[in-house]
């Protein structure tokens, strides 16, 4: 079965990854953080707030392959710190009704662009 590339129409061509890659009715997306067009991170220091763009790019991605936030089956958040961690239960009861997708959360000791709190990755299952 071949793979698709998922891209909602952004600049990727200097990366070696593709947004998102649909599988079958499979959407595997890759890591999204709330940095901006212009390379500068969205909401500095308020995690929930840039889960909440996260959130909206991964909406984009999903829209591109045909699907909503309604498909996404399992998420993986990865986290610099709990400290603000609990402020994202409620951006998740604001953009998942129930039942809720499976979740992982994950403690890790940095991410790639400087002043991300959080990373997510995604599993969505489209219907045929």
């Amino acid at each position: 079965m071949p793979r698709e590339e998922i891209n909602p129409g952004w600049d990727f061509s200097r990366y070696t990854y593709s947004p998102a890659v649909r599988h079958g009715d499979t959407v595997y997306v890759s890591g999204l953080d709330a940095i901006g067009d212009d390379g500068a991170m969205l909401c500095p220091g308020d995690m929930a707030g840039q889960l909440r763009v996260i959130y909206a790019k991964l909406a984009e991605i999903l829209a591109a392959a045909g699907g909503s936030l309604d498909d996404v089956v399992q998420t993986r958040e990865y986290v610099i710190t709990f400290d603000d961690y609990r402020s994202t239960a409620q951006v998740r009861r604001d953009v998942f009704r129930e039942p809720f997708p499976a979740a992982v959360g994950v403690l890790v000791s940095g991410l790639v662009h400087q002043g991300a709190l959080i990373e997510l990755e995604a599993v969505a299952e489209l219907e045929a």
